[in-house]
């Protein structure tokens, strides 16, 4: 997921987060602040981490308000530390308060996840073997959690079901057999697609070799067993590991010599980042 891509989908569903936000109006906010009146904050980040979404953050107030100005002092994919001056923001005092929370869960949201890819990327460094996201996001963030792994380090699987052609086993159940799904595949899908079969034994990894398949997926499998499917493939096609694959088990897998390890942790279990808009003036 690149920068063009983002922007390309970004509006419509920030827009969306902010009326999920403000139904009506910002009740608290017109009661303390009737008029318009330039004001200042300050983006403050609260703990160490990598930073990603500034573009996001400062895309939710020009949406309320296209006169509202950031001025930055970092960039995303930047390691930022506990007390750091990130940004300031300026403009009218009721955007400011009205756009703070949908653009704070933004930035805290996709620097949880920077972060937590860094880490596990970090352990997989000079190995040779590259981390995958997955399709497993929060609904309507995909584009922005999958921009976060990559600016964390990692790299992007298939964006969507459009995307690539992922026989997993339900697929193959439908279709009968690994054979019988992946001819199905070829038949079927664009020829400049890979094909890449999920697989739970070696004589599934074995029958994926020898229906041709582009890459093969190795679920939840022991570290043994899939030592045992690598040299079994042989180079014939790309592998994959797969499988409840987080920060903690990662280094068991790191000698197993798979060309991927794919982790739905990157984007359903990374924590958030704490940071926080503070210290809002009026300015003349």
């Amino acid at each position: 997921m690149n920068e063009i891509t983002m922007k390309l989908n970004a509006d419509r569903l920030i827009r969306e987060a902010l009326a999920e936000d403000i139904t009506n109006e910002d009740i608290t906010t017109n009661a303390v602040m009737p008029e318009a009146r330039q004001g200042e904050v300050e983006l403050i980040c609260k703990q160490d981490g990598i930073i990603a979404g500034l573009g996001v953050f400062e895309r939710v107030f020009q949406l309320l308000d296209e006169s509202v100005s950031v001025e930055f002092f970092c960039q995303d994919g930047d390691e930022v530390v506990s007390g750091q001056k990130m940004a300031t923001v300026t403009g009218d005092i009721r955007v400011l308060l009205s756009g703070e929370r949908t653009a704070l869960n933004y930035l805290q949201r996709m620097s949880g996840i920077a972060t937590y890819t860094h880490s596990v990327a970090a352990l997989l460094e000079g190995s040779g073997t590259k981390l995958l996201d997955t399709r497993k996001t929060t609904p309507n963030m995909r584009v922005f959690e999958k921009y976060a792994v990559k600016v964390g380090g990692g790299c992007n699987h298939r964006y969507n079901l459009s995307d690539g052609v992922l026989l997993k086993d339900n697929h193959i159940g439908a279709a009968g057999s690994v054979a019988e799904a992946v001819r199905m595949a070829k038949e079927y899908a664009p020829f400049v697609r890979k094909i890449e079969v999920e697989t739970e034994n070696l004589d599934m990894v074995r029958e994926a070799v020898e229906a041709g398949a582009d890459i093969i997926m190795l679920d939840n499998m022991p570290p043994e067993v899939m030592r045992k499917a690598v040299a079994l493939i042989d180079g014939r096609a790309e592998t994959e590991c797969s499988g409840n694959v987080t920060k903690e088990n990662v280094a068991e897998l790191i000698d197993i010599g798979v060309d991927y390890i794919s982790s739905g942790a990157l984007t359903h279990s990374a924590p958030i980042m704490d940071i926080s808009l503070k210290h809002l003036h009026p300015v003349e």
